[in-house]
């Protein structure tokens, strides 16, 4: 795995973007092949309001750039705001024959795994053969984005109970599928947390790509203004062996000093 995160300006022209950012990182050749099917787990809390999930632009481009693969699953779970398939209507004009939904918590063919010493049973989408690609929206919390995105694997509308340990919870995900292959953060919007708990949206239009997930995740938080090494899941990764999070270890290119002063509010 090599910690090289692409940062790239993506107002004009996503797909355009999101193809500079892969080739910017060395490209995907071994992850678009013809034998692989490739999940894309998408983050959306709440179909019905807000932005706060990635776009449609953005999976579109993913989809496009994955041109071998025998078929892309846009895949979510339930959640107490809805079915799972309800939600991915919100990428209903990224799907056709080969890109379609996918719902986490009905798959017949489920296997068995520990997340935080509770027995669940995962997707086999998740699993090898499966090029898994984690994409969610930039944001400053001290939660993170595409490790939090995780979350959405757990099959069931219960996900709260993980919360107090969400950490580990995330990272045992994270091992039990094991990893992410590809992860895309979602700058379009930053969202950051106001002193009242809500969400302020800043339109920021950056793509930030890469394979080593956590890199991608430290990446988007120092862009945020936080310190990557003091985010609970980064630190814990970092701890497992599982990725680069310190942010002088990780090889940044691409548009990386104009998206700082667009991520600066």
């Amino acid at each position: 795995m090599t910690s090289r995160v692409a940062v790239v300006d993506s107002k004009e022209d996503v797909d355009k973007a999101f193809r500079k950012a892969v080739a910017l990182i060395g490209g995907l050749d071994d992850l678009n092949t013809g034998e692989n099917p490739v999940t894309v787990k998408v983050g959306i809390f709440n179909h019905k309001e807000g932005h706060h999930h990635t776009n449609p632009e953005v999976v579109n481009a993913i989809a496009g750039w994955f041109n071998r693969a025998p078929v892309i699953y846009v895949a979510e779970s339930d959640n107490y705001k809805g079915k799972a398939l309800d939600r991915l209507q919100k990428f209903k004009e990224v799907f056709s024959e080969r890109v379609v939904p996918f719902d986490l918590s009905r798959d017949p063919e489920m296997r068995p795994v520990t997340i935080a010493h509770e027995s669940l049973e995962f997707s086999h989408v998740l699993f090898d053969p499966h090029i898994l690609v984690s994409t969610h929206v930039l944001r400053k919390a001290q939660v993170g984005s595409v490790l939090k995105n995780l979350l959405g694997l757990v099959p069931d509308r219960e996900k709260a109970r993980f919360h107090e340990k969400l950490t580990d919870a995330l990272l045992d995900a994270y091992e039990a599928v094991g990893g992410i292959d590809l992860a895309v953060l979602d700058g379009t919007h930053m969202f950051v947390e106001t002193a009242e708990g809500e969400s302020r949206e800043i339109e920021t239009n950056v793509l930030v790509v890469g394979r080593d997930a956590v890199a991608v995740e430290a990446v988007g938080a120092s862009l945020c203004g936080l310190n990557p090494l003091e985010v609970p899941v980064i630190q814990e990764a970092i701890r497992r062996g599982l990725g680069e999070g310190d942010i002088q270890k990780i090889e940044i290119v691409g548009d990386i000093e104009w998206a700082r002063e667009s991520c600066t509010v």
